[in-house]
């Protein structure tokens, strides 16, 4: 996470979808499986937004059998970037329809 950029994190967190994604795994009691997020989007363009922010260390992929889930990094962007998440979710909300926990 050491060699990830705010520049690159801010790139990353600028889209509104990769933003709706972000924000529903803050959400969520659980990590998500790429097939169920709630954007308007192909699954080649969401694939792509998934890429664009797991480069910049926002989440972490993992499978489960043949399941690829998606977890939000947390722990590691609360380290390097102070209150950046929980601000965003926060700001999020609105657009979203959804309020922050």
């Amino acid at each position: 996470m050491a060699e990830v950029s705010l520049q690159q994190v801010l790139d990353a967190l600028v889209d509104p979808v990769r933003r709706a994604v972000v924000s529903q795994l803050a959400r969520a009691d659980e990590d998500i499986s790429c097939g169920t997020f709630d954007v308007s989007v192909s699954r080649s363009t969401l694939t792509h937004h998934f890429n664009v922010l797991r480069e910049a260390g926002v989440i972490r992929q993992y499978y489960v059998g043949t399941t690829k889930m998606n977890t939000l990094r947390t722990d590691e962007m609360e380290g390097r970037f102070p209150g950046l998440l929980s601000a965003l979710v926060a700001a999020s909300a609105p657009e979203t329809g959804v309020s922050a926990r």
